[in-house]
C-alpha cells in the first residue's frame, strides 16, 4: 500500500500530464479553428466568384429581339 508521501507524488504526476495534455489539445483545437477560419473564408470567395459567373453567363444569354435560327 502507498503511503501519503508516494500517493502525493503520484498525484503531481498524474496532474503534470493532465497539464501537458491540455496545452497539447488547446493547441490542436486552437490549429483547427484557424484552419476552419481558412476554409471558410475560401468558401466565401469561391461562392461570390460563382454567383459573378453566373450573372456574366446569364448576361451574354441575353439577347433582345433575336430572330429564332429557322427564319
Amino acid at each position: 500500500m502507498m503511503n501519503t508521501e508516494e500517493r502525493l507524488i503520484d498525484l503531481e504526476i498524474r496532474l503534470s500530464r493532465q497539464d501537458d495534455l491540455v496545452d497539447t489539445l488547446n493547441t490542436q483545437v486552437y490549429r483547427q479553428q484557424k484552419k476552419i477560419d481558412e476554409l471558410e473564408a475560401l468558401c466565401a470567395a469561391m461562392a461570390g466568384r460563382i454567383r459573378e459567373l453566373a450573372v456574366m453567363a446569364s448576361q451574354k444569354n441575353t439577347v433582345v429581339d433575336e430572330r429564332p435560327p429557322h427564319y
